[in-house]
């Protein structure tokens, strides 16, 4: 099956949620044309590249089968340590074992820590500092946005909140466009370690997840500064406009050390992903009692059947957004839904919710798999604004303040930039390419 009515809708909304972005412009009048019209069309090649040329097929499918089986070689550490409660659904263990069944805690989060490690050790040996410079210099070229910038959203694609310390020397002097861009970036893509995690939840219903996942980061880098300059467009001068800026970060003495920092640094951050799902599914179950409590006399009132539920309500707002990046009508309302869960929830919880709703048909068109995949790949929710603006702000105190004023745009940046994303994955789907297979 080729292209269809659908890809239309999608290349469509590619350019709708330019104009909500505009709409959301902080001065609509000294927009960056050139760094939103390149940054559109380079999406558009690097997917074109991915999803069509056949040379670009053949490097996606390489990086699927590569990421999966470094996340078969991550399980033999979970299964040592955790034994029969690390089995995955439906299979055994060495010794006739059944599993349990989906354990989040000793199936999933284990291979951030492995992930971390392995990313530490490729910065130890050069080769993360030499991938982000190459996006760097492609986006400050193309894009003509600050060196700094463009390094920073580079750093994104790879990594965390922890990518501004490559910028670090250049955040004092940023402007409030620059920390826009900045933030956007890192709520629109996210981290390789828990890009694992992701693989890890949806490999059953979705094979090629994992290379969907890497291209998603990408892509998500690039509409981070469309977005972003459309919200927040640059009325200063940066200082590193237009200049190559060199990443900076500390190199370990040893290889063995860079494994055990990053190691740790996955430990860490395990504890955090840990502590906001307890904290946020917490506070989000009860304010679903409440407005469900008021909801259901509303309903009784009135006649309708309406969805009181924070992610029910959410899933009404992101409605018309879902249809128009090209999801079928059929599953358009259960897409929304998950977008809206990712933005009180965390996407983790959106992706397990995503896998379940696979497994039991609720979403059934392969198309509505595969750009729910890219609309839900990013940090793109209320937590992350917090982390990112406060672990931002810690590096550079003076600017505090205008972080914060900045930090509520660069969400709603963030969040269309990933719908954008999507857009673009729907804009080149085909039922019939083996890159989209569920």
């Amino acid at each position: 099956m080729g292209p269809g009515p659908h890809n239309l809708v999608s290349f469509a909304g590619i350019f709708v949620l330019m104009g909500a972005a505009w709409l959301l412009s902080a001065d609509r009048r000294t927009v960056n044309w050139r760094a939103v019209l390149w940054g559109t069309a380079l999406q558009l090649l690097l997917a074109l590249f991915i999803f069509v040329v056949p040379a670009g097929a053949k490097v996606f499918l390489f990086i699927n089968d590569a990421v999966v089986k470094v996340l078969d070689s991550a399980s033999a550490g979970t299964r040592f340590v955790f034994g029969r409660l690390a089995l995955p659904p439906g299979t055994r263990g060495e010794g006739g074992e059944e599993s349990l069944g989906f354990i989040l805690a000793f199936q999933g989060l284990p291979s951030i820590i492995f992930f971390s490690g392995l990313m530490s050790a490729l910065y130890y040996a050069g080769v993360m500092p030499r991938l982000i410079r190459f996006f760097a210099r492609i986006f400050t070229r193309t894009l003509r946005i600050s060196g700094a910038e463009s390094l920073s959203v580079s750093s994104n694609i790879f990594v965390g909140v922890e990518a501004n310390m490559t910028i670090l020397p250049h955040l004092p002097a940023m402007t409030r466009s620059e920390f826009c861009t900045v933030l956007s970036a890192g709520m629109a893509t996210t981290a390789s370690n828990v890009l694992a995690l992701y693989v890890f939840l949806l490999q059953r219903q979705f094979p090629s997840i994992a290379g969907h996942l890497v291209s998603a980061s990408i892509l998500s880098a690039v509409s981070a500064v469309v977005v972003s300059k459309l919200i927040f467009p640059e009325t200063e001068t940066p200082a590193t406009l237009g200049v190559d800026v060199s990443p900076q970060y500390g190199k370990e003495s040893s290889l063995m050390e860079a494994i055990v920092k990053g190691a740790n640094e996955g430990a860490k951050m395990i504890v955090g992903i840990v502590a906001l799902l307890l904290a946020f599914l917490g506070i989000v179950a009860l304010a679903d009692l409440v407005l469900g409590a008021v909801g259901s006399r509303v309903n009784l009132v009135t006649g309708l059947a309406v969805d009181w539920s924070l992610k029910g309500l959410l899933g009404y707002l992101f409605y018309p957004f879902t249809l128009v990046i090209g999801v079928p009508v059929s599953d358009a309302l259960e897409v929304s839904r998950l977008i809206g869960e990712r933005t009180i929830l965390t996407e983790v919880k959106a992706y397990q919710d995503l896998a379940a709703a696979l497994a039991a048909g609720v979403i059934r068109s392969p198309r509505s798999a595969v750009i729910a995949a890219y609309a839900l790949c990013g940090f793109a929710h209320v937590a992350s604004l917090a982390i990112f603006v406060g672990g931002t702000a810690a590096l550079v105190p003076g600017r505090t303040k205008d972080l914060s004023a900045v930090g509520p745009r660069a969400l709603a940046a963030a969040t269309l930039a990933c719908l954008m994303t999507a857009a673009v994955a729907g804009t080149f789907y085909t039922g019939s390419s083996v890159l989209f297979g569920k």
